[in-house]
C-alpha cells in the first residue's frame, strides 16, 4: 500500500519590499505637497485666521532682526506719512505686509501700540517737564507689564497742528510705520494708567474701529463735552486712515477752519469758545457724520478709558484699602512673583475686584485718570479748580500707580500724598500686622 505523500504548498514569494516602495512613496507625496504648501499659502487669509486667534502678544516672539527682500508698500514713493496725502489700499497693504514678516502674524489682533506726546519747547512750569517725565514713566510702565509698544512724539509732525489737533497727524503716522499693530492707544500726556493690571477687552470691539470714554445720550443732548478725544483707541486699518482725514478736516490746517468753528459752536451750545476743537469735531461727526463713520464708534463708559480725575483722587485711598483687604484673605495674590508674570495675578484678582465697579462711589481701581484742565507743562489750570487742588492730586494719582509697579520691586511710597522715601516691604506683605504703615 502505497504511504500518502502530503502535498506541499508552493512558498510565496515576499510582497514586503512592494509594500515598503507603495509607503515611500506616499511619504514622499505628502511631504512634496507640504513643502508646496509652505511656499504658495494656499489659505490667503490664513495670516488674518491666525491674528484673530486669542494669542497672547509675546513681543520675544518676533524676528525684529529680519527684513524681507521683496517689496513692499514701503517701496512705494507716492506714500506719504504726512496727514493731508490719503492712503489707499492700506488693508491689503498690511496684510502683505504681515505676509512678508511671518513672525509678526501670530497675535497681530491682539496687538497695542500706546502714543502720547507734549509740545517740543520747555514747559513754562517750573515743575512741568517733572511731572510730564512722570507722566510718561507711567505709561512706559503699563507698557513694559503688558508687552506693549510705546511712541512719545515731541514734535508736530504738522506744524499748524498744534496743542490738542497735534494728534492726530502723530496717530496716522504711526500707522504707517506699525503695520503689525493692530490697535492704537492714544494717551494724552496729562493721563496716568491708574490700574496697572486692567487690559482694554479688545474682543468687545470686534465690530467697531474707534473707541472713546462718553454717554450715547449726552451725544443726543448736543453736548461738547459728551465724549473725551484726549484718549482713544483706533484700528490700523482703511477706515480709520479715512476717518483721520475727515476729522483733521476741520482742524486749523483746512481752509474751512473757521466755518467749523461756527458750526460747532451754533451746534453745540454749551461750548464757549468759537474755535474749532478736536472733541467738538469728534461729537458733532457722531451726531451728524456719515452713517460709516458713525456705525463703527463704539462709545465706551463701562470703565474709565477717560477717568475724570476729580472723580477719583478721593477715593484712592479707599481703594487701596479694598485691594489690601483682598490679599489679606488670598494667600496666593500676595505671592511675590516676577513683574514678567503679573498678568497671571491680574487674572487670579479679576473676580475679586469685578464687583468693585470702576465709577464714582466704587472701589475698583479706575483704569486711567484724566487730568483734563490741570495743564501741568503750563500750570495754566482751570480756575475752577482751586488752590493747589491739581498738583495734590497728580502727586496722589502718580504715588498710587507707582505703588503698584514697584510692589514687584520689593518697595512702595508710605504716603500717596508725598514722594516720601521708600520703605521697603516685608515678606508676605499684606499678612504682616504692620501693614497698615502702607495704606
Amino acid at each position: 500500500m502505497a504511504s500518502a505523500t502530503p502535498t506541499m504548498a508552493k512558498p510565496k514569494s515576499s510582497s514586503f519590499p512592494r509594500d515598503k516602495s507603495f509607503f515611500l512613496a506616499i511619504f514622499f507625496a505628502v511631504f512634496l505637497v507640504c513643502v508646496v504648501w509652505s511656499f504658495t499659502d494656499p489659505f490667503p487669509n490664513f495670516s488674518a485666521l491666525l491674528s484673530a486667534q486669542n494669542f497672547s502678544v509675546d513681543r520675544a516672539a518676533v524676528d525684529r532682526g529680519y527684513e524681507s527682500p521683496e517689496r513692499s508698500f514701503y517701496d512705494d514713493p507716492e506714500l506719504s506719512y504726512t496727514i493731508d496725502k490719503p492712503v489707499v489700499g492700506w488693508d491689503k497693504k498690511r496684510r502683505e505686509w504681515l505676509k512678508l514678516h511671518p513672525s509678526f502674524s501670530a497675535g497681530a489682533g491682539r496687538r497695542v501700540l500706546v502714543l502720547s506726546g507734549s509740545q517740543p519747547t520747555p514747559c513754562k512750569n517750573s515743575h512741568g517737564d517733572h511731572l510730564l517725565l512722570r507722566f510718561f514713566k507711567n505709561k512706559v510702565d503699563y507698557c513694559r507689564i503688558h508687552g506693549y509698544d510705546i511712541f512719545y512724539s515731541n514734535a508736530f509732525l504738522k506744524p499748524d497742528m498744534r496743542s490738542f489737533w497735534s494728534k492726530i497727524p502723530v496717530a496716522r503716522a504711526a500707522m504707517l510705520a506699525h503695520p503689525e499693530t493692530e490697535w492704537v492707544l492714544w494717551v494724552d500726556s496729562d493721563a496716568i494708567f491708574t490700574d496697572m493690571d486692567f487690559k482694554i477687552p479688545l474682543e468687545r470691539y470686534k465690530d467697531h474701529n474707534l473707541v472713546v470714554h462718553g454717554w450715547r445720550d449726552q451725544i443726543e443732548k448736543k453736548s461738547w463735552v459728551a465724549v473725551n478725544a484726549g484718549i482713544f483707541l483706533i484700528r490700523n486699518c482703511q477706515w480709520s486712515m479715512e476717518f483721520l482725514d475727515v476729522w483733521a478736516a476741520m482742524g486749523p490746517q483746512s481752509p474751512d477752519y473757521k466755518k467749523w468753528g461756527q458750526i460747532q459752536r451754533s451746534t453745540f451750545k454749551n461750548k464757549m469758545f468759537p474755535e474749532s476743537d478736536d472733541q467738538s469735531a469728534l461729537v458733532y461727526l457722531l451726531l451728524k457724520g456719515e452713517k460709516k463713520w458713525r456705525d463703527r464708534i463704539y462709545v465706551e463708559n463701562e470703565y474709565s478709558l477717560h477717568g475724570y480725575w476729580v472723580g477719583v483722587v478721593g477715593r484712592l485711598h479707599n481703594i487701596t484699602e479694598r485691594y489690601v483687604e483682598i490679599e489679606r484673605r488670598e494667600a496666593a495674590l500676595r505671592r511675590r512673583h516676577a513683574e514678567a508674570v503679573s498678568e497671571s495675578y491680574a487674572a487670579a484678582r479679576e473676580p475679586h475686584v469685578a464687583e468693585g465697579g470702576d465709577w464714582r462711589g466704587g472701589w475698583r481701581r479706575p483704569f486711567i485718570t484724566h487730568f483734563t484742565g490741570c495743564q501741568p507743562c503750563s500750570g495754566d489750570h482751570n480756575p475752577e479748580y482751586k488752590g493747589e487742588s491739581c498738583r495734590v492730586g497728580m502727586e496722589r494719582a502718580l504715588n498710587f500707580a507707582d505703588n503698584q509697579v514697584l510692589r514687584n520691586f520689593g518697595f512702595s511710597h508710605s504716603d500717596l500724598d508725598t514722594s516720601s522715601p521708600l520703605l521697603p516691604l516685608p515678606y508676605a506683605y499684606p499678612a504682616q500686622n504692620d501693614f497698615e504703615a502702607f495704606v
